[in-house]
């Protein structure tokens, strides 16, 4: 569910803060393992969180924190966001993919440093991110950015910003509908994302409103994501997606249940298959959060695995992913409640440095370089 390109050689960055270590993905810790009735993953009804009392939408964060100790995932009903505005966001991405490939080609960035619009099937794998040698993915994919940004605002015009935010890539000589299909699912991840970071705060024993000041100038990119069927078996050792963690705070997943889907990594090193409940989010902690909490909440190794040959012809599977990134300013230090058990292992730096160590571990992919000091 993330960035999709080779891997350079692992590096550290040097920030105006300190050198950080790019840290490998580590298994839960025996204490922390939690389990669930039926899978690894709970299901967390949301209700509670949007309009109950103090003390129920504390119960609700108490879920959510033992499922970020636990295994980094979790799944959510009760959310709030419209049926509709998620069916249309879906529609209108399968007419996009079903274009002609020519046709999805005229929408590819003209500038391959620019992360927008249309990449095709076999761009890239995400086992590379952590360092796998592995098959190219068999999917392909669309990416978003925001689009609400304020000309008035100088967080939105600086240099910095100038290299962050770019025009987003719409087919709407082809697909009109695609464009306000996926704003409105936009607007509706962010308004979630603001609940769980909210939740996050509660359960952190932090005050609800801790991290509101960290994400209002989000820096989030959506990506749609094809998994077509598959009459043909692929090579060995090729997967729908490769192993991998997410880079950012949170990631907001819709998922097709089709089959070959998402597995997350138990703490066991087992795969097992992440539930998919209709009308839920899958979510799950990126390594920016892992860093954020000290460890105590865990970024999670998961892959798309390919569906059985019985199974292979109707396979098809979409995905809507969200991956939350907070303010490109965004002080990430050690949360004052993860610093009680343990000194802080990581130093200061901020969302976009991290984001652009994350980065620089790849050999294709848009880098955030020579950026202002922020």
């Amino acid at each position: 569910m993330l960035f999709s390109a080779p891997v350079a050689p692992a590096r550290t960055q040097k920030t105006q803060f300190q050198t950080i270590p790019c840290r490998p993905w580590q298994p839960v810790p025996e204490e922390d393992k939690m389990k669930f009735d039926g899978s690894i993953v709970p299901i967390i009804d949301l209700t509670k969180a949007r309009t109950g009392t103090e003390e129920e939408k504390q119960a609700v964060a108490r879920e959510v924190g033992a499922a970020a100790r636990s295994i980094g995932f979790l799944v959510v009903s009760g959310h709030g966001v419209s049926a509709e505005i998620i069916e249309r966001a879906s529609d209108t991405t399968r007419r996009f993919f079903d274009l002609s490939l020519a046709a999805k080609t005229k929408y590819r960035s003209p500038d391959p440093e620019i992360y927008r619009g249309y990449f095709g099937m076999e761009t890239g794998n995400l086992a590379s991110t952590i360092g796998q040698e592995a098959k190219p993915d068999h999917r392909e994919y669309y990416n978003i950015g925001r689009f609400d940004l304020d000309a008035e605002d100088p967080y939105f015009t600086s240099p910095t910003a100038q290299r962050i935010f770019h025009d987003n890539i719409w087919p709407d000589a082809d697909v009109p509908e695609f464009r306000h299909g996926i704003v409105d699912y936009y607007h509706e991840m962010e308004k979630l994302a603001e609940l769980l970071m909210e939740l996050c705060a509660r359960a952190l024993d932090l005050p609800a409103d801790w991290f509101a000041d960290k994400i209002d100038k989000h820096i989030t990119n959506m990506v749609v994501t094809n998994y077509p069927d598959q009459p043909e078996a692929p090579e060995e050792g090729q997967l729908r997606a490769g192993a991998h963690t997410d880079y950012g705070g949170l990631t907001i997943l819709k998922a097709e249940d089709k089959p070959g889907g998402l597995e997350v990594q138990t703490p066991d090193g087992r795969w097992e298959a992440v539930p998919i409940v209709p009308g839920a989010f899958i979510i799950n902690l990126g390594d920016l959060m892992a860093q954020w909490t000290n460890d105590e909440w865990v970024s999670t190794m998961h892959r798309v695995i390919n569906p059985p040959r019985d199974k292979a012809v109707g396979s098809r599977r979409q995905s809507l992913v969200f991956f939350h990134q907070p303010n490109y300013d965004a002080i990430i230090e050690c949360i004052p409640s993860c610093a009680v058990k343990s000194a802080p292992k990581y130093g200061k730096t901020t969302s976009l440095e991290h984001l652009e160590m994350k980065m620089n571990q790849m050999n294709d992919t848009p880098k955030f370089k020579d950026m202002e000091t922020v």
